[in-house]
């Protein structure tokens, strides 16, 4: 009997979820959590088949929460469903380590055969973000934001959303003395001059709401 906790603070979505799912798996267990929290407490209660995961919970990151994932539990598939484009986020999210990518405009036709696909132990990708890793993977290229490391993404998107240092430092437990430092080595890499530039990029990539 399958396991599943689906990690979204939209209350009629993750019940959405459940009885979609339902339908294909009606004796499976199935288990909400609304933040980051509840996530990690109902896996402290027991290891399921299959977490999917909202990028944006109110307390803390998607992207941190399947970072964390993956040093606690390596083998756990994850299924990332976020009303972020594939483009923008689909390459990032299955970089660090998630089973598949689903945006929630697909998710009603989609999310039986994606989740099926990830329980048989295979990944799941839409034509979209399936184009995207055929033609990048082949020509050898990137976007310059897939190439930083994560504490360098989370302070772009936390920056673009005009977070101040001192707020960006407290969040990721680092101080603003440091944050200076990864806005200095942001603008280099991505080949920007100031914030507003920054902010620009971000939203013509689509890294920010």
């Amino acid at each position: 009997m399958h396991h599943v906790v689906i990690a979204d603070d939209h209350p009629l979505l993750r019940r959405g979820i459940v009885e979609v799912l339902r339908g294909r798996w009606p004796q499976a267990r199935y288990h909400e959590a609304d933040d980051a929290a509840g996530l990690f407490h109902a896996l402290e209660i027991g290891t399921p088949d299959l977490v999917i995961l909202d990028l944006s919970l109110p307390d803390r990151h998607g992207l941190d929460c399947l970072a964390a994932l993956r040093r606690l539990h390596p083998q756990l598939p994850v299924l990332v469903l976020s009303m972020h484009d594939e483009q923008s986020w689909g390459m990032r999210v299955l970089d660090s380590g998630a089973m598949g990518y689903l945006t929630k405009e697909r998710a009603p036709t989609e999310l039986v055969s994606a989740v099926d696909r990830i329980l048989r132990g295979r990944r799941y990708v839409g034509p979209e973000l399936g184009e995207i890793l055929v033609s990048r993977r082949t020509a050898g290229e990137s976007l310059a934001h897939e190439q930083l490391s994560e504490r360098e993404f989370r302070v772009l998107q936390l920056l673009a959303r005009g977070e101040s240092l001192t707020a960006i430092a407290a969040q990721l437990f680092l101080s603003p003395k440091t944050i200076t430092t990864y806005r200095a080595r942001l603008l280099t890499k991505l080949g920007l001059r100031n914030n507003a530039e920054l902010v620009r990029y971000c939203v013509d990539q689509g890294l920010v709401g």
